[in-house]
């Protein structure tokens, strides 16, 4: 109970911090402040602004320092509480000595000074001028177009994101966490740019006060305490300039901070790591430049000593890495493969290979993708999309079997069904595929494409080009992510071909743990795991998820003593789950638009099943012609205007009019009139056949 009452009375401490901070920062430009406590203020500012500049420098991101603007702006209200606080004391005791505003403020301008106040001004000016005209200004600029770019790239960013999700790459915690993080870019990098203009009022602030402090101190010095105009001038222009050199410094520090952190670029090395391995790695570039040394030093009235030995020591530098480089190149000693058997090996059923329920084989430069020694995350993502069809579905999916296939193009891929080829695609590893959706701002430069699974325009660009495409609108996805994304959209839509008997009864097993009487009461005394496997594929077939297995079962229960038809199950179960069906297409809305037949339509289409039992079939062919065009022309109105397509039809017809419309009409759902809830209002706004 004592922990827990310190630990609360602790985090209440933790949150009065930054209150008290900034009423104590604003509370020392009305309080005066004794020489003393000034210069462990201004050793504290000094102290501050070094941290933020070394955190700055290891920050891999610059979102790790997102509290950065706000640490610039009381940095700089810090500052100038500091100068407000000196002017009092400088203006007020200055005519006792250089020391009455304290060590810190004399040490600097005697450090600065040098015993020369024109050019002890002079440098300060200087190194204001670099902080306001330079730095901050630099940074500012960055801030602001950083901040325009993620602002312009963000529905892009926002559309990868969702298409990672799609594809099972990633779950819900993870699309969270990475539309928060554009969001905070976004923000820091504004943020940034409105507080870099504190650093540069800051800068206009120091000259000022310094100004004030000159003409403010010979006055005071010389009308209230008869000072003569040299001993003034030397006094308070030596306090001024120690005062605002004690200042600028930090702010200067701070500024190089805020362009250091706005420049990075996101990466998995620090600052250091960078600039080694990208301005040092490259043994050429530093043996040319110590040659144009060496012939530079040799020019007659040139100092041959300073390039002669900065020559040598890049010289020098460059055989130690390029010696390094070839070490690090060495390949080692291809291990010796097993001895083969001198007797031949008997054949055997070990000799026998079976199909791949599900397979992806991949051509030779896609290898690295699949392979994790060479970093390779598809296997990984392959893993994800399992995990997010089972939770979609509500079954598991096989295992997916990849190989590497020297008959396929180099950049080509293929999913295999059973064996077979269902689709094939090309990805290039290493690039991006940027994706037309239909709206974007401009064109990238690359290699034309067209995306495999869904069939959109699109181009392969380098990497580099990443943000540019984004930022027109592209959604932009890597060589894994396409293979990924096709990938599922072939799993969705063979999901009933991959619930075989075997995934069918793990399926029940599993069940069997939650409701044992259940499955027990179910098969095989009332229907076998076959018909159970049957009724379970034209749920898949019709888009139905399987993932409420209990009401599935239940509902068999009561209906398979009175028929084994599979359709016939099928109707029932669709009945039983007509309320999960209902929300899937229409989300919680009450009242549902739909399409209907037109009621002489549905008594043909009725009485064709009575006598031919195929609708398609019964129908005389201009008719079927007829219902097929006007169905796909209402689907594409739909579509067209945001609203699930679905037919509405009597119970009767709905299997064999879903059958019969499901090649013409892939994105049609045809539902009967008992799967419709009650509480749900029905509204016509197409009807079907109305001209036959």
């Amino acid at each position: 109970m004592a922990e827990a009452a310190a630990s609360r009375h602790s985090m209440g401490l933790q949150k009065l911090g930054a209150p008290i901070l900034v009423i104590m920062i604003l509370a020392m430009m009305v309080l005066p402040l004794p020489p003393f406590l000034l210069d462990i203020l201004f050793t504290f500012n000094i102290a501050l602004a070094m941290i933020v500049l070394l955190i700055s420098l290891y920050t891999l991101k610059p979102l790790e320092f997102s509290v950065f603007p706000t640490v610039l702006l009381l940095t700089t209200l810090l500052r100038l509480s500091l100068n407000v606080a000196s002017t009092r004391v400088v203006l007020m005791e200055g005519h006792t000595g250089t020391d009455s505003a304290g060590k810190v403020i004399e040490a600097f301008g005697h450090f600065l000074v040098g015993g020369n106040y024109a050019v002890g001004l002079i440098v300060f000016i200087i190194l204001v001028l670099i902080n306001f005209m330079v730095i901050t200004k630099g940074a500012g600029r960055i801030a602001e177009v950083s901040a325009r770019f993620t602002l312009d790239a963000m529905p892009g960013k926002q559309m990868a994101i969702d298409a990672d999700l799609n594809a099972g790459l990633i779950g819900e915690d993870d699309a969270r966490r990475r539309r928060a993080e554009i969001s905070q870019e976004a923000d820091f990098y504004g943020s940034m740019d409105g507080a870099s203009k504190f650093v540069r009022g800051d800068a206009v602030a120091g000259i000022i006060i310094m100004l004030i402090n000159v003409i403010g101190g010979l006055i005071v010095g010389v009308a209230q305490h008869d000072l003569g105009l040299a001993q003034a001038a030397e006094t308070y222009t030596l306090l001024a300039i120690g005062d605002g050199l004690v200042a600028q410094i930090p702010a200067l520090v701070i500024s190089t901070a805020a362009g250091i952190v706005v420049s990075r670029v996101s990466s998995e090395e620090d600052l250091n790591q960078q600039i080694l391995t990208q301005m040092f790695g490259r043994p050429q570039a530093i043996f040319l430049t110590a040659g144009i040394l060496a012939l530079m030093g040799l020019i007659p009235g040139m100092p041959h000593t300073a390039f002669l030995l900065i020559a040598g020591t890049l010289a020098g530098a460059g055989y130690l890495l390029l010696q390094r480089l070839r070490a690090e190149a060495e390949v080692a000693p291809v291990e010796a493969g097993p001895a083969q058997s001198e007797e031949p090996v008997e054949v055997g059923w070990h000799d026998v290979t079976a199909v791949d329920r599900l397979g992806l084989e991949v051509g030779y430069r896609l290898v690295p993708l699949v392979d994790r020694h060479q970093d390779g995350d598809l296997l990984r993502r392959i893993r994800g999309i399992r995990k997010k069809i089972a939770h979609d579905l509500g079954f598991l999916v096989p295992a997916v079997h990849i190989r590497d296939n020297l008959q396929l193009k180099p950049n080509s891929y293929r999913v295999t069904l059973k064996g077979v080829s269902v689709a094939e695609g090309e990805a290039i590893a290493g690039k991006f595929l940027a994706i037309n959706p239909g709206r974007v701002l401009g064109a990238v430069q690359g290699q034309a494409a067209t995306d495999p699974a869904y069939g959109l325009p699109a181009v392969w660009i380098e990497a580099n080009l990443r943000d540019q495409a984004q930022t027109y609108g592209y959604t932009v996805v890597d060589a894994g992510t396409v293979v990924a994304t096709h990938l599922t959209k072939v799993i969705n839509e063979h999901a009933p071909e991959l619930l075989g008997r075997e995934e069918t009864q793990q399926l029940l097993d599993h069940i069997a743990k939650q409701y044992p009487k259940l499955v027990e009461d179910l098969t095989p005394k009332v229907l076998s795991v076959t018909g159970i496997q049957k009724v379970l594929q034209n749920l898949l077939e019709e888009q139905v998820h399987i993932r409420d297995m209990r009401s599935i079962l239940e509902t068999l229960a009561e209906n398979a003593g009175r028929t084994q038809d599979p359709d016939e199950l099928t109707a029932s179960v669709r009945v039983g789950l007509g309320r999960a069906i209902i929300h899937d297409t229409f989300g919680g809305a009450q009242e549902l638009p739909v399409m209907a037949l037109e009621p002489n339509l549905e008594h043909i289409l009725i009485q064709a099943l009575a006598t031919r039992g195929d609708a398609g079939a019964g129908l005389e062919p201009g008719l079927a012609e007829r219902l097929v065009r006007e169905t796909v022309e209402a689907v594409e109105r739909q579509e067209n205007a945001g609203t699930p397509a679905v037919l509405l039809s009597p119970p009767a017809i709905r299997p064999i009019l879903a059958r019969f419309l499901r090649r013409s009409a892939p994105g049609l759902k045809v539902l009967s009139h008992a799967e419709v809830p009650d509480g749900k209002s029905i509204r016509i706004i197409s009807l079907i056949g109305g001209n036959s």
